[in-house]
């Protein structure tokens, strides 16, 4: 009979849930050498780049194009409301795509950061995120309120 059989214990699971004990390897394993110790640095720091990129697409180029799109539908078919369907519907799922895969590098970034010798615990997807919306808030806000100007009030043409 298997030592976590709930009817030892009047059903009640008692220690550690199955298949959450810790790893134990037999040996340690190898340390890598300093050349591809620098080559995963090399690969973690693209990663960042790309994942960098990949967000800054959120806040400006991205809903561009999708409204882009929305008003060259609009032109085409005078249905107002299925411009804003495509736009808002086009907007959402690349969004959210580009997300994932944001993600899913942020994960590899992670692994080539403990491979390349760091203690690298958690992601900086979050980080990037924010850091990419503050600087598209400050873009946009230099751009309504300076470039494009409110109006005649301040600054008369």
């Amino acid at each position: 009979m298997a030592q976590n059989d709930p009817t030892d214990t009047g059903g009640l699971f008692i220690g550690r849930r199955p298949g959450t004990a810790p790893l134990r390897y037999r040996k340690r394993p190898d340390a890598p050498d300093n050349k591809r110790r620098r080559i995963d640095a090399v690969l973690a720091g693209t990663i960042l780049v790309v994942e960098t990129l990949l967000c800054a697409t959120l806040w400006g180029p991205q809903p561009a194009a999708w409204l882009w799109l929305g008003s060259q539908l609009y032109h085409e078919t005078d249905s107002i409301g299925l411009a804003i369907l495509l736009a808002f519907a086009g907007m959402l799922t690349t969004i959210l795509g580009t997300l994932a895969i944001a993600m899913r590098l942020d994960r590899v970034w992670k692994i080539l950061r403990r491979a390349s010798g760091h203690e690298q615990q958690s992601g900086v997807i979050e980080r990037i995120f924010v850091i990419s919306m503050a600087v598209a808030g400050v873009a946009f806000l230099i751009w309504f309120l300076v470039i494009q100007g409110p109006g005649s009030d301040i600054a008369p043409r």
